[in-house]
């Protein structure tokens, strides 16, 4: 029997997908519930996929072969639910594009927070070093997409947990661990180790010439790798604690860090970096390992590291007006984000927070809130929960449910020498379409109403 291929969602992921399924011959059909992109649309009617949207024709999909679902879609999704019912198998992207992608090699990125900018580092440095690579996963163009129309040599993938879960023979060659707390615990059942057991899957199926770069001061990682003895070639990051590796490592001392792999080695001074703060500190040494495990020379790798700027929606500033700057941190989405943001703070705060909890604890946030917050925004549908957790802790605590609102009571509560920072710690889609869209705002309303 042909094989036949569903696509679940026609979004960035599915789109890809679908056409990359067709390229190679399979009978393939899409289905999403919601509306599909004109853009997205126009290429699928390009390729000659058959595609459905705005609803799920279930017979058409429960005679899959193999469904490629779209990281977005809950496993509790009722349709989701049918199809795994059936026992047809439910894949990734990642994982079915994987089977595609020749000898090329793949540098994949995952972790709780710091992913996108040291994910935007790598495939910067490969780019300037003159590599043939292309950019994927959470961000860039879809994957499959490019291995579809492309022929890249290297693919830099920045990895959700909901990818990896659908993940089950695709190797990573330099797989990249920033670290691990929790977050979309919703998605896990609630339960911490589904969603550490979901990040370690970065390193299934690798070999001994094969790389795993991670944080040697995340202790979540560290025990894991006591239970999960590892077949690659270790490459541990930290800046406070010592642990060496025979085949590298780096480590932060002061405003310098070395980053060495085999007998290969470079020195990065941070104070030269664009990117500051502790965070930054990890992603650039995360970054400069994975580049000289790639083979890249290390004065490419210090020139791309010293170029290299801000990521949108990640710690960006976006003006200093009457002596108040405004910082745009919308892709905070958790509260291990937000503790970098707090932390790399050298200014009075006026925080802005709230949005759809995913099941937060706050209280690593309590020392920082103390010491440097003057004022709490909330703004959200339901504050109830940021509210009662501060009370006490931040002296004023202000409730909005819109950004107009919450942006007015910022203003009117900075004082020059502050910053306000929009650093939410929820998902964004009780107000807003995506952490994109709220960072978008937030610029747009401080240009428009602030600039003079």
């Amino acid at each position: 029997m042909a094989k036949r291929i569903v696509v679940l969602g026609g979004g960035i992921s599915g789109y890809g997908s679908a056409i990359l399924a067709k390229k190679h011959g399979l009978d393939v059909f899409l289905s999403d519930a919601g509306s599909i992109s004109p853009l997205y649309r126009s290429r699928l009617e390009q390729w000659g996929v058959e595609f459905e949207e705005g609803g799920h024709t279930v017979d058409k999909i429960l005679n899959a072969t193999e469904v490629i679902k779209s990281p977005g879609i809950p496993d509790k999704a009722p349709i989701v639910v049918a199809i795994r019912q059936k026992g047809i198998p439910v894949i990734s992207e990642m994982e079915f594009t994987h089977r595609y992608i020749g000898s090329a090699k793949t540098v994949c990125i995952t972790g709780s927070n710091g992913k996108t900018t040291t994910t935007s580092l790598i495939y910067k440095i490969l780019s300037d070093a003159g590599y043939n690579v292309a950019l994927g996963g959470n961000i860039g163009e879809s994957f499959a997409y490019s291995v579809a129309t492309g022929a890249y040599d290297w693919y830099v993938l920045e990895l959700s947990s909901f990818q990896l879960d659908g993940m089950f023979n695709f190797r990573a060659n330099i797989a990249v661990l920033m670290n691990i707390t929790p977050d979309h615990l919703d998605r896990y059942n609630y339960c911490f180790q589904n969603y550490v057991d979901s990040k370690m899957r970065i390193v299934q199926n690798q070999k001994s010439n094969d790389c795993f770069i991670y944080s040697a001061d995340d202790s979540t990682i560290m025990a894991e790798l006591t239970k999960h003895p590892l077949r690659s070639r270790e490459l541990p990051f930290m800046a406070k604690s010592a642990v060496a590796s025979g085949a590298g490592d780096a480590f932060l001392a002061g405003n310098s860090f070395t980053a060495r792999v085999g007998d290969v080695s470079v020195d990065i001074n941070t104070e030269k970096m664009q990117i500051k703060g502790l965070h930054n500190a990890y992603d650039a040494m995360a970054a400069a390992l994975a580049a000289l495990a790639a083979g890249v020379a290390p004065e490419q790798v210090a020139e791309s590291i010293y170029d290299f700027s801000p990521v949108e929606h990640r710690l960006e500033p976006v003006a200093e007006i009457d002596g108040v700057q405004y910082i745009n941190d919308s892709k905070a989405t958790n509260v291990d984000s937000v503790w970098y943001a707090l932390e790399s703070m050298t200014r009075p705060v006026v925080w802005i927070a709230g949005g759809t909890d995913k099941g937060n604890d706050y209280t690593p946030l309590m020392e920082f809130a103390r010491a440097k917050v003057h004022t709490l925004i909330c703004m959200g549908v339901d504050n109830t929960k940021l509210e009662r957790d501060f009370a006490g802790v931040i002296p004023t605590i202000v409730s909005t449910d819109s950004l107009d609102s919450a942006m007015r009571a910022a203003v009117a509560a900075a004082k020059s020498g502050d910053t306000v920072l929009l650093s939410p710690a929820c998902a964004s889609f009780d107000l807003f379409k995506n952490y994109c869209q709220r960072g978008e705002l937030f610029k747009e309303w401080v240009n428009t109403n602030l600039k003079k």
